[in-house]
């Protein structure tokens, strides 16, 4: 069961947490916030998802460390960073380390909450995307090396015949590995198959 997308507010100010607190959830969007960096990495955990609003001046651990930290841990939140200093360099920085989008306080509801939609819609195509690759890797692994070599030769557009020559098997061989392998992967035809195979980094030899 896919997990509901949360909206992560790490702010040292009280009553912005509060007041982002009481906007997203008048807009129904689950909600957490934290007063500190440390306090969120407490809770935070890799399989979590949903956006990141996070203040880029705070004590101790700032913004853009909290955002060092994740890309260390592997956790891949969409962050919206905002300050209320207009510090454009540091805007420049944090985007160049992945942040998805720049806000200076005090900013305009709607034009957060669209941000935050935008982002959500963005990160949900990006499970899904992750989730297709895992299943044709998990389908990848249960091929034998044979027939991985054939699948392989038939996406780079080789013939039978020439599958059968460099491998040295015959023909007929050659097209039970490759009836074999079709099934498991769930192709049902070359196209489809060089389209899962591409997802994964597959069959990129050439003819």
């Amino acid at each position: 069961m896919t997990q509901e997308p949360t909206i992560f507010v790490v702010d040292d100010d009280q009553r912005v947490r509060d007041s982002l607190r009481w906007l997203l959830e008048s807009v129904n969007l689950p909600v957490e916030t934290y007063g500190s960096a440390e306090d969120f990495l407490h809770a935070c955990a890799p399989h979590r998802h949903g956006c990141l609003i996070l203040d880029i001046r705070m004590p101790r651990i700032s913004g853009l460390q909290l955002q060092d930290i994740l890309i260390e841990r592997g956790i891949r939140l969409p962050i919206i960073m905002v300050t209320g200093h207009g510090d454009v360099p540091t805007a420049v920085r944090a985007m160049q380390k992945g942040a998805v989008d720049f806000l200076e306080k005090p900013f305009n509801d709607q034009v957060l909450l669209d941000r935050i939609h935008t982002v959500l819609a963005t990160d949900a195509q990006r499970q899904e995307g992750e989730t297709a690759r895992r299943e044709i890797l998990k389908r990848m692994d249960a091929l034998t090396l044979r027939e991985r070599e054939v699948l392989e030769a038939v996406v780079s557009g080789k013939s039978n015949k020439r599958i059968a020559t460099d491998l040295d098997i015959s023909i007929k061989t050659v097209e039970v590995h490759r009836a074999r392998g079709m099934a498991k992967m769930a192709a049902k035809s070359v196209a489809e198959l060089t389209t899962l195979c591409m997802l994964c980094g597959l069959g990129k030899g050439k003819p």
